[in-house]
This record gives structure tokens, sequence and C-alpha cells, in this order.
């Protein structure tokens, strides 16, 4: 899990996904850090957690949010591929 500590870099496209899909930074690095471990393709690493809600998102009220983080680890850091999002 030392993988977990490495730096975290954004990419645009991640940072673009993320505006879309309605998460934080904060939620990122925290799925990063403590999410579960998901498969993900092409050798990445797939994170994911859910968060308490309890707000309205798209016109529908939602109690929680799960954010799932596919991740490309480089040799000194972690690079944010993309973010989802899924409410329910």
């Amino acid at each position: 899990m030392l993988h977990r500590q490495k730096p975290i870099l954004f990419s645009q496209h991640a940072h673009i996904q993320m505006r879309e899909r309605g998460a934080t930074e904060e939620e990122v690095v925290e799925t990063i850090r403590t999410g579960e471990e998901v498969p993900a393709k092409r050798g990445r690493r797939g994170y994911r957690r859910n968060f308490q809600y309890d707000r309205l998102w798209g016109g529908r009220h939602y109690l929680t949010k799960q954010v799932l983080v596919i991740v490309a680890e480089e040799a000194e850091r972690l690079v944010v591929v993309t973010v989802y999002t899924f409410y329910f």
C-alpha cells in the first residue's frame, strides 16, 4: 500500500471529468488514500469510495456519492487519469 502515499498529479482530462461529474480534489485524494482497490484496465489501478452526500444532483436527491478513480502509477507519482461518480 506504499504506492498510495506517492504524490498525486491530476491530468487535464481528470479535472474536466471531475467538474462534469461532481467530484472534488479532496474526494479523489481521499479515495486513492483510503478507498477500496478495484481492477482497472491497461495496467492501471482503480480506487473506489462511498461518501455521504444527501443532496441534489441533476435534479434528484441522493444519499450517497461513489467516487471511482483510475490511476496510472509512475515511479515517483500517481497520475489521475479519469474520475467517475455514481449517485444512489
